[in-house]
């Protein structure tokens, strides 16, 4: 009886850590989160700054010809693993048609990826932390330009995950050639350019670019740590319960453990006489 009570005290301890492991792990994703959802509003506000300048310095515009056949597309999964289906959820709305080139940010992502038979053209990981941001934004448009002026794709749509109302949702986005027909309305006149126009174009074009980009990956990176608290709080929430299951069991074992004891008493005490 004294063994079986020492093995469920271990198995008890051990449980009470495994829950610590879990609250911190769910405490650190929060703050992600936190941190990446107050960032978008940024990056939102100077994709918007952006497209302001580029819709007072364009000349007529028209809406891109999305219909070609060289359609790129940039993926979004999860960087590291707890965190439920994110990463499936992701790579499922690719179905059976296989994109001109895929880029494919995020390593756990990548590992579904390969389980499934699908190899990306150029992947990268996601920072593990807000600040690496930009510049991973940096070297998926330096990739992505590059395949461009290599001809192996015409245009790209970015696939990443958005939090909203407790639930995640896919969004699919184009991100080249950019909507030049979706910029605000300007009035007044033009303002007075001291650069060429298709170089000033040109570079409002890129930043637009990489901030549009920035934005998707702080939606993923946000949606991520999202996932893995919801994780985390599910086994948190299984956690306490077999915590509860062990305790009981503890305190019956205890309990007959302590009948054990007082009915062997009793009878050697009946025998004595």
């Amino acid at each position: 009886m004294t063994e079986r009570l020492a093995d469920i005290s271990v198995r008890i301890d051990g449980i009470r850590q495994l829950g610590a492991v879990v609250n911190a792990m769910k405490g650190i994703a929060a703050a992600r989160a936190h941190v990446a959802r107050a960032q978008v509003g940024a990056v939102d506000s100077y994709a918007a700054t952006i497209a302001a300048a580029m819709a007072q310095v364009l000349p007529k515009v028209t809406a891109p010809d999305n219909d070609n056949g060289k359609t790129g597309l940039l993926l979004f999964g999860a960087e590291q693993g707890f965190a439920g289906a994110f990463s499936e959820r992701v790579l499922d709305s690719i179905g059976d048609t296989a994109p001109a080139q895929l880029f494919l940010v995020g390593t756990r992502g990548l590992s579904v990826a390969a389980s499934r038979g699908v190899t990306p053209h150029w992947t990268a990981p996601l920072p593990s932390h807000t600040p690496g941001i930009p510049k991973l934004a940096d070297r998926i448009t330096t990739a992505i330009y590059r395949a461009v002026a290599e001809k192996r794709i015409d245009s790209l749509d970015v696939v990443f995950t958005s939090w909203a109302s407790g639930r995640p949702g896919l969004l699919r986005e184009r991100l080249f050639p950019i909507d030049f027909t979706e910029l605000p309305a300007t009035t007044g006149d033009r303002p007075l350019m001291q650069l060429p126009e298709e170089a000033l174009i040109a570079a409002l074009g890129q930043e637009y670019f990489n901030a549009q980009v920035c934005k998707a990956a702080l939606h993923a990176f946000a949606a991520e740590n999202e996932a893995r608290m919801e994780a985390m709080t599910a086994a948190g929430s299984q956690i306490a319960r077999e915590l509860e299951t062990f305790e009981a069991t503890l305190r019956r074992v205890r309990q007959e453990a302590i009948t054990a004891e007082i009915i062997e008493l009793g009878t050697g005490t009946s025998s004595a006489r």
